[in-house]
């Protein structure tokens, strides 16, 4: 197969990630298919050793910090995230650098028969898309010889594909309502969800909670006799200031205090910064050779677009893939610290499955204009329909069909010292940096 040949074959597949309110049960995700999958070639997942992350808002941002503290140390890191935003490429990276189109084929070229027969069987189900690309991802990983991999849940935990591993570090940063149709309907189901990767043998490093999110975790860290380390307790954090393009920290850890710089922007990046200071903290404890200054330079040069991301000036233009009440409400006070506009204009579209009533009450109050949208895929919310939410609060937001109109229409709209903000999905946030790839006013290395 080549490249496009093994992309048509994966998304052949059942993808959740485009279909909503699929119960999250060991129905429809029996992991013993994924066993099965990669048993056919030789355990590839079993090779490096490996860090779990999981949560509602966060968790991309933290494996990317711990990926580039490990590579900065000189290990060869492999890291797995999702969605992606432009190419199914950039959910595997290897030392920062995504796969290739020819890796691709080559690895798929000898898994697919092993999926044909795993779905042939049928005696677990059949492969989902994101089973395959877990599978991929090993396999890649193992390929390159990667010393660690740092994976980052899909969704949950408990039944995602992912949880074949057995990690040495389980990271679980904030958890909030989100996928309550899938994951269930309070913080407490859905933490016990996420808690589903904790296992005997790892360290747990959890963002400050919720009461009931804390308790869970506890309670799933006694049973399992593994020690917990928390951000806000064991490990702290403040800030020492910020500009457009990064903020300085400081981070208190178990071990040591370090004064870090990293290029993301928003103040929820400094729990996600400390919990990867507990986390490489607790590698060094183990006897991984990883310096102070590999800590800092890998902090520093972390990259995960699509979080409170510049991506144009005059006017300014920012992405960010906040996707339910927790994430807008962080965005909110991000645009007010940061960027402190004088007139914004919002371009937003929303998943059909998300909070959307909870998103518009946090993001109506600092949004002067409104662009409801919706990106292609089939879980879009009609833009008409967020645009009536909007109106429950004074707004009369305009509508258009997609992305590249709703960019089109801001930018004309906007004066040089505007903002234009484009959130709401991340697959919102892939089109916008999408938009301005083809106007060649962006350098987003997808190759």
């Amino acid at each position: 197969m080549d490249y496009k040949e093994s992309v048509n074959y994966i998304f052949g597949h059942t993808n959740y990630e485009m279909i909503p309110r699929v119960p999250h049960t060991e129905a429809q995700y029996d992991l013993r298919r994924v066993y099965e999958m990669l048993e056919r070639i030789g355990n590839p997942h079993r090779k490096a050793r490996a860090l779990h992350v999981t949560g509602t808002n966060g968790k991309g941002s933290t494996a990317a910090m711990l990926s580039s503290v490990l590579t900065a140390a000189g290990f060869i890191t492999g890291l797995y995230t999702s969605p992606h935003l432009i190419t199914m490429r950039e959910r595997f990276r290897v030392d920062g650098q995504m796969i290739e189109e020819s890796e691709v084929a080559e690895v798929m070229s000898r898994l697919r028969p092993e999926i044909e027969a795993v779905n042939e069987s049928g005696a677990y189900g059949k492969l989902t898309v994101f089973e395959i690309l877990t599978g991929l991802c090993f396999a890649y990983f193992s390929d390159k010889d990667c010393h660690f991999q740092v994976m980052e849940v899909g969704m949950g935990g408990r039944f995602d594909a992912t949880n074949v591993i057995q990690p040495e570090i389980c990271c679980l940063t904030s958890i909030n309502l989100d996928h309550t149709e899938v994951l269930g309907d309070t913080v407490t189901k859905i933490a016990a969800e996420k808690a589903g990767i904790i296992k005997p043998g790892c360290t747990v490093v959890s963002h400050p909670q919720t009461e009931e999110a804390d308790k869970v975790i506890r309670e799933t860290c006694r049973e399992k006799g593994v020690d917990l380390i928390r951000v806000g307790k064991d490990v702290t954090v403040h800030s020492l200031g910020h500009d457009l393009d990064h903020q300085e920290l400081e981070v208190k850890g178990r071990l040591n205090s370090y004064r870090i710089s990293i290029p993301l922007l928003g103040q929820y990046q400094l729990d996600n910064t400390a919990a990867a200071v507990a986390g490489i903290e607790v590698l060094i404890e183990k006897g991984v050779k990883i310096s102070t200054e590999s800590l800092l330079r890998g902090l520093a040069g972390v990259d995960f677009p699509g979080r409170m991301q510049i991506i144009h000036r005059n006017p300014l233009v920012v992405v960010d893939g906040g996707h339910n009440p927790g994430a807008a409400q962080r965005l909110k006070e991000a645009v007010t610290e940061y960027f402190k506009p004088e007139n914004s204009i919002l371009i937003i579209g929303i998943s059909n499955d998300k909070d959307i009533a909870g998103i518009v009450r946090e993001l109506s109050p600092i949004f002067k204009q409104v662009i409801a949208t919706r990106a292609n895929n089939p879980r879009s919310t009609s833009p008409a329909l967020l645009a009536a939410e909007f109106t429950k609060y004074g707004i009369e937001a305009q509508v258009t069909e997609n992305v590249f109109q709703a960019l089109s229409k801001a930018l004309a709209i906007a004066q040089g010292d505007d903002l234009v903000c484009a959130t709401g999905s991340l697959f919102v946030v892939g089109e916008a940096i999408g938009y301005f790839n083809a106007e060649g006013k962006r350098a987003l290395k997808v190759n």
